[in-house]
């Protein structure tokens, strides 16, 4: 098994290999602009620093969210294209499952991260590796009251301290972290999300309603 896992769901541009047993090389860099420019370069310096060819990848792992709409789709069509390339299968992960993963927590704990607009993509944990809650996005001050009292990791419980009290890291997702989760759940024989994105809300770009048609003559 060689899997090939990354993530753009968060600022952090996130790449690495796993073996089945270890992470044999990644990379993380945090630039919320340059999804796009980043990662296929990321991909490169992995696979040189592991001695791995593309070629010897059989699975892609991707962070599905939930994230911003015009990052988040940069990391699913590089996974997709990857696998269709390669012929091998592209396995989806929560990306909060990564962050509660590295976290690494064994007591229930909320994991947070930024989702703009004064809002947080959140979900509960039993522990790091078991989620209890389904992902979702609001405002902290709505969700304060169940909250408050739980650890917390990830970028949003580092933005509103005043409602996560006890906030902590890691603030982004790592590859690394999702590729050991998928490679844990592969070899349980467990089933991973299908490669498709974990929105949660509609993009900030819209096709204006009541827009003037214009044809020509």
């Amino acid at each position: 098994m060689l899997l090939l896992a990354l993530d753009t769901a968060t600022p952090a541009v996130t790449v690495a290999l796993h073996d089945g047993e270890n992470v044999v090389a990644s990379s993380r860099q945090v630039d919320a602009r340059r999804h796009g420019e980043l990662l296929l370069p990321a991909v490169d310096r992995v696979l040189a620093e592991a001695k791995a060819p593309l070629t010897a990848v059989t699975g892609i792992v991707v962070g599905v969210g939930p994230g911003p709409y015009t990052g988040l789709r940069v990391g699913l069509m590089t996974a997709d294209t990857f696998g269709l390339a390669l012929g091998v299968p592209v396995h989806g992960l929560c990306t909060l499952d990564g962050l509660a993963h590295e976290a690494g927590l064994d007591e229930p704990f909320v994991v947070a991260t930024d989702a703009r607009r004064k809002e947080v993509y959140w979900a509960r944990y039993e522990n790091a590796a078991t989620r209890t809650s389904e992902p979702a996005v609001d405002r902290p001050a709505e969700i304060a009251a169940e909250l408050t009292a739980l650890p917390a990791v990830g970028a949003g419980a580092l933005l509103y301290p005043e409602v996560f009290a006890d906030p902590r890291g890691p603030e982004h997702v790592s590859a690394a972290a999702l590729a050991a989760v998928a490679a844990r759940r592969l070899a349980a024989g467990a089933e991973l999300l299908a490669p498709r994105p974990l929105y949660l809300r509609r993009p900030d770009a819209q096709v204006p309603k009541n827009y003037k048609v214009v044809t020509p003559k």
